[in-house]
């Protein structure tokens, strides 16, 4: 899927840039294993093929999005344009 929009300044270099300064090195690539995942998956069914990233939808106000685990606290969050079959809104949020 392609990713139309970035929340995440830093992880919006990552993916343009490969620039890696805003995440520590073992989180920088674990993010671009994750970003290249969504990117190459064809519909939202494979979000949880990887069980070890607990792939969730959220609820309450941001009811309808995912949510994948990054690290304790931190997690991917992002939505699914399923229209224009594309990633929107994607982010990198202190979960708790």
């Amino acid at each position: 899927m392609k990713i139309r929009d970035v929340r995440h300044k830093g992880l919006r270099r990552l993916i343009e840039d490969d620039d890696i300064s805003a995440f520590q090195p073992s989180i920088s690539d674990k993010l671009r294993v994750m970003i290249a995942f969504l990117q190459d998956m064809a519909s939202e069914d494979e979000l949880r093929d990887v069980p070890t990233w607990k792939a969730h939808r959220l609820v309450a106000d941001r009811k309808g999005a995912w949510a994948l685990h990054v690290t304790r606290n931190w997690r991917l969050t992002f939505e699914i344009d399923r229209v224009e079959i594309e990633i929107i809104d994607l982010d990198y949020v202190d979960y708790h």
